[in-house]
């Protein structure tokens, strides 16, 4: 926060000591955006926009506006939203909320990073967040990332304990380091688990080393995504971890068509309770901690301790991790969580390295 107006009214409402209740529906990106609440107590203005996958994605965009809504709760403070349909919204979505005085603009996703540079140079006084890039330098600009490597090395484990076929895929959206991220550590359990266990279980879908693999071109459920999810089913894979938002409904409608034992790895959210449609197929999801990172830059910005420094989800802090296998769990063989345990240990005191040329570097 920059003035002491806002602090002024924070303190007043510290002091009264409650909390108003947000409004659940959101407008379009051309309008206002959205109340949190009729009464609020401060003129903070906290605001996101999304990449095209939208708010009701049950994945990073929605897990973003979860973050902004319960900080907005907490603090008694209006919120606003735009949705971006397509990249050519993402400059004028910014432009509108920077036009209605929003102190702190979040935007969701890597695909955001020029808009959101530039935007952040033009307006020096407004503070900017970034989920999910960290190639912006700038006073005003704080990125959230994570090192979902490690918390995907658990994932590519139990999808190879778990295979019967021995063929595991994985298939992304865009070809973009968040992406790749994912299935470098993916790749990179899978053949700790063939180190481990004296197995040669494959991977589909992505050649670590050479950095290539199968890709939808967007994140969008459709046509494309079914048909790649199908070219990973028809190379016998029987664990498929989609990478890139919405993507996975199109995996999962491969999956089912398909009649096989096929098993779904979720990203971003516990899909399990984001996406209850796929639970009967989903093995367990590798999580990112966007929701409460979210909040806790809001509540930073707002208290005016907003900070540039890069906020860096691990397993260390609970920023990712994997999810529990939920309806899978009579499924998995009896020792794998505990094993699971051992790992996520060996990856956070240093004896298990994960890396991927997509992770943050400290």
């Amino acid at each position: 926060m920059k003035n002491t107006a806002r602090k002024a009214a924070l303190a007043a409402v510290a002091a009264a000591g409650s909390i108003a209740l947000l409004a659940g529906c959101g407008q379009a990106p051309s309008t206002s955006g959205e109340s949190g609440s009729a009464g609020a107590k401060s003129d903070f203005v906290p605001c996101m926009i999304s990449d095209a996958g939208g708010f009701d994605d049950h994945s990073f965009n929605e897990l973003g506006y979860d973050g902004l809504v319960k900080a907005s709760k907490e603090l008694g403070v209006d919120y606003k939203k735009a949705e971006s349909k397509t990249d050519a919204d993402y400059q004028p979505n910014i432009s509108n909320m920077v036009a209605q005085n929003c102190n702190l603009i979040i935007t969701v996703g890597y695909n955001l990073a020029d808009a959101t540079k530039a935007a952040a140079k033009q307006n020096p006084d407004t503070d900017f967040a970034t989920i999910d890039d960290n190639s912006i330098t700038a006073d005003n600009v704080q990125p959230i990332i994570f090192d979902t490597a490690q918390a995907a090395f658990l994932g590519g484990y139990a999808a190879a304990s778990y295979s019967k076929t021995g063929v595991v895929g994985t298939f992304g959206g865009q070809q973009i380091p968040t992406v790749t991220i994912f299935m470098d550590g993916f790749a990179d359990g899978v053949a700790y688990y063939n180190k481990q266990k004296g197995k040669d279980v494959k991977v589909v879908g992505w050649n670590e080393e050479s950095q290539k693999g199968s890709f939808t071109g967007g994140f969008d459920a459709n046509d494309t995504a079914q048909n790649t999810a199908q070219g990973i089913i028809d190379q016998d894979a029987d664990v498929i971890m989609p990478v890139g938002g919405p993507i996975y409904q199109s995996a999962a409608t491969a999956i089912k068509n398909s009649g096989k034992d096929i098993a779904l790895i979720g990203v971003d959210a516990d899909v399990y309770n984001t996406d209850p449609s796929v639970r009967s197929i989903l093995l367990t999801s590798v999580e990112k901690g966007i929701e409460p990172s979210v909040e806790a830059v809001v509540k930073a910005a707002a208290e005016d301790k907003f900070s540039n420094t890069p906020y860096v989800g691990t397993l260390k802090n609970d920023g990712v991790g994997l999810a529990p296998f939920h309806d899978f769990e009579s499924k998995v063989d009896p020792g794998l969580s505990g094993e699971l345990d051992k790992i996520k240990q060996g990856i956070i005191d240093g004896s298990i390295k994960v890396d991927s040329p997509a992770s943050p570097k400290s």
